[in-house]
């Protein structure tokens, strides 16, 4: 937990109970449903809430954005940014029930009121968002394909609708087509430990017509 109020130093009260209470509740559900591995499971706020936040390094999500996780998981990236922004709304989508159950779960037993889950395919999400957020679930070309019909056409925030990845190692042919559309920030450089050397965060404009 110190580990986030290293980098994110205004957290409430709340959110500070909010993001304590993550180990055990991920610790007590992990142990019935697998979906942080094992062996990583004590590295949770490093390797999993703090990676989640490195979006908030880059993107000041404003008041009444709605952003969707697609591939949420256990709820990663969007219970630990949706604590961090309680007027923002998150919608988290995976096609894995158990997955859902336990970012539902935990959502739930931390308050979070600016939560919605559903078991979905991609697919079958047919709401529109300001960003799509997403944790490695797919190559960005496969993964604009899946989400550009969820991205409003209009604008609410500083950075551009669009699609925002956490990512890691090479990125260079993966993004070769998206050249002016893509942006890509190093965690590295908000983030001190070795875990984040490798760690990005790739933006992709979605610019939509309707």
């Amino acid at each position: 937990m110190t580990i986030i109020e290293k980098y994110f130093h205004q957290l409430t009260t709340l959110q500070a109970e909010q993001f304590a209470q993550l180990e055990a509740l991920y610790n007590d559900w992990n142990a019935k449903i697998n979906v942080i591995s094992r062996k990583d499971i004590q590295n949770l706020y490093e390797h999993h809430v703090l990676h989640s936040l490195g979006i908030a390094k880059v993107v000041n999500f404003r008041e009444d954005t709605m952003v969707m996780d697609l591939g949420t998981g256990g709820g990663f990236p969007g219970i630990p940014l949706a604590i961090l922004f309680p007027e923002v709304q998150f919608h988290l989508v995976d096609s894995v029930g158990k997955k859902v159950k336990v970012a539902n779960e935990v959502a739930t037993a931390i308050g979070l009121k600016n939560v919605k889950l559903s078991h979905a395919r991609a697919e079958e999400v047919k709401e529109q968002y300001d960003f799509v957020v997403t944790r490695a679930v797919m190559p960005m070309v496969d993964l604009i394909k899946v989400a550009r019909k969820n991205i409003k056409k209009e604008q609410h925030n500083a950075v551009p609708n669009g699609i925002i990845a956490l990512k890691g190692g090479e990125l260079n042919s993966e993004i070769a087509s998206m050249k002016n559309i893509a942006t890509v920030w190093e965690l590295s450089d908000y983030f001190e430990e070795e875990y984040f050397k490798t760690k990005k965060v790739v933006h992709v404009t979605i610019v939509n017509k309707k």
